[in-house]
C-alpha cells in the first residue's frame, strides 16, 4: 500500500445483471465519499449512466450535488431510498472492453474523459465480466502514467466470483428463492394426484442459487425433493429413476434445477428450447430447461407436470432482501473508498469470513483484481450429495447466515418506494 495522497474526483458505475442490493453498494460509496473523513480528498463524486459504455459517451451525473442537502450535509433520506431500490439505479451495460494493445484509441478516449473531469478514483460495481473491465483499466492507466486508483466492488446473485467468500446480491436472491420454493412445495402438497413441479432457477455454470432452494431443510421448513446443479452432469435416465423412487413414497414431487444443467457431452438440457443467441462476452442466453424436463417427465410418467421459471424476480425482489446482504453491500462500497484513498488500486474488495469470531462475522480485504477477472467459483463437490441430486447440509450451513434479517422498507400506499435518477 502506498501512502501518497491523491486529490481528485471519483466516478462510480454499475455493470452486468442487477441485484436487489447493488444500489446499497452504490449508497455505501456515495456516503463514504461525502463523509468528513474523505470529502477533502475525494473532491466530487460522479455516476456513470449505463456503466463504462455511458461514461465513454460522456453520460455522467453529479452524485455530490444530488445527495448533498442545502445545508451541506449528506441527504440520508435519499440514500436510504436508494439502498432499498432494486436494479441498477445508474443503469447498466454489458460492454466488454477491447484489448488495449489492439484498440488504444478507445483507452485514449477514456483517459481524456478522466482528465477532463480530474477523475482520480474509479469504482466499478459488478461481477466476473465487470472485474475484467477493472483489470484492463487499472493496467492501462498504470502503463500510461495516469495516476488513478481503480477499485472493483463485487456484485452477483450467482455467487461465482473467486476470491471473495460470497458476493453482495447472493444472500437476498438466496432468501427469495428459498422462500418462494418453500411456498411452492406447500402449494403442491395439498393434492393427492401424482404430479411433478419443476422450478428453474438462474445459474449458468455455478449452482449456488439453486442450492439455496434447499435451505428450508436446515431451517425447519419445507425443501424441494431434488436439486440439480450445473456442477454435475445431468442424466435423463437417472432423473426418471429419482422420480420413480420418490413416487413410491409420495404423490407430489418438487424439483429445483439450474438453468445451466448439462448432459455429460456438455449440451445444455434446455438447448432445444433456447435461442442460441449470445451476449458480448460469449454467454448463451439460457431458458427452457424446466420446460424440457416437463415435457420429458410428462412423456415418461403420463402424470401432471408443471414447470415454473423464477426468472427476474430472483434478482429484483428487494422487498424481501436479506439485511445481512444489504449491510455487507453497503460496507463493501465504503471499504472501496477507504482502500482507494489509502493507496490501493487494481483490486476488488473481497468479503471474507472471520473464522476466529464467535458466530458469523466478516471483514473486507482488497485483492488483486487481475487474479479475479474472468474467474469462476463453483459449488465444490463436497457440497453435493453422493447421487448428485441434492446438496449437503454443510452447503446449506454455509449459505444460511447470508439470508438473515429483514430490513424495514419505506412504503407508500402498500408498496415500496424506489429512488430513481431523473
Amino acid at each position: 500500500m502506498t501512502e501518497n495522497k491523491l486529490i481528485g474526483a471519483a466516478v462510480v458505475g454499475q455493470s452486468g445483471g442487477p441485484t436487489a442490493v447493488i444500489n446499497a453498494t452504490l449508497a455505501g460509496v456515495i456516503r463514504a465519499a461525502l463523509s468528513d473523513e474523505f470529502k477533502g480528498t475525494v473532491t466530487e463524486i460522479y455516476g456513470m449512466r449505463n456503466g463504462i459504455e455511458g461514461f465513454i459517451d460522456g453520460r455522467m451525473i453529479n452524485l455530490s450535488e444530488i445527495f448533498t442537502k442545502a445545508d451541506g450535509t449528506t441527504d440520508e433520506d435519499k440514500l436510504t431510498l436508494l439502498t432499498q431500490t432494486p436494479a441498477s439505479a445508474l443503469g447498466s451495460c454489458r460492454k466488454k472492453l477491447p484489448d488495449p494493445e489492439k484498440d488504444p484509441e478507445f483507452f485514449e478516449k477514456l483517459i481524456a474523459r478522466f482528465k477532463e473531469n480530474n477523475i482520480r478514483y474509479f469504482f466499478y460495481i459488478g461481477g466476473n465480466d465487470s472485474m475484467d473491465t477493472a483489470a484492463k483499466l487499472s493496467r492501462y492507466v498504470a502503463d500510461h502514467h495516469y495516476e488513478m486508483r481503480v477499485i472493483g466492488l463485487p456484485k452477483t446473485i450467482d455467487n461465482d466470483l473467486p476470491g471473495t467468500d460470497h458476493a453482495p446480491g447472493y444472500g437476498s436472491a438466496a432468501k427469495f428463492i428459498a422462500t418462494e420454493v418453500q411456498e411452492i412445495v406447500r402449494d403442491c402438497a395439498v393434492y393427492t394426484v401424482p404430479a411433478v413441479t419443476i422450478v428453474e432457477i438462474m445459474g449458468r455454470d455455478a449452482g449456488w442459487l439453486t442450492a439455496s432452494a434447499a435451505l428450508p431443510r436446515v431451517l425447519g421448513g419445507y425443501a424441494p425433493d431434488l436439486v440439480y446443479l450445473p456442477e454435475a452432469a445431468f442424466s435423463m435416465e437417472e432423473f426418471f429413476e429419482d422420480l420413480r423412487e420418490l413416487f413410491k413414497k409420495k404423490p407430489n414431487i418438487v424439483v429445483a434445477v439450474s438453468e445451466g444443467i448439462r448432459f455429460a457431452n456438455g449440451t445444455y438440457v434446455g438447448e432445444a428450447d433456447q435461442s442460441g443467441v449470445k451476449d458480448v462476452f460469449g454467454h448463451k442466453y439460457l431458458a427452457g430447461t424446466a420446460k424440457t424436463l416437463e415435457q420429458a417427465a410428462k412423456a415418461e410418467f403420463g402424470c401432471k407436470v408443471r414447470s415454473i421459471e423464477l426468472n427476474l424476480p430472483q434478482r429484483c425482489g428487494a422487498h424481501f432482501a436479506s439485511q445481512t446482504d444489504l449491510t455487507e453491500a453497503t460496507e463493501a462500497g465504503a471499504a472501496g473508498i477507504a482502500a482507494a484513498v489509502a493507496g490501493e488500486t487494481g483490486c476488488m474488495i473481497a468479503i471474507l469470513r472471520d473464522e476466529k469470531a464467535d458466530g458469523y462475522s466478516v471483514y473486507y480485504k482488497p485483492l488483486n483484481v487481475q487474479n479475479i477477472a474472468n474467474g469462476e467459483q463453483k459449488v465444490p463437490d463436497k457440497f453435493l450429495n453422493e447421487k448428485k441430486n441434492n446438496v449437503t447440509d454443510e452447503c446449506l450451513r454455509y449459505i444460511a447466515p447470508l439470508i438473515v434479517g429483514e430490513p424495514k422498507i419505506i412504503m407508500n400506499g402498500g408498496i415500496p418506494v424506489h429512488f430513481v435518477f431523473d
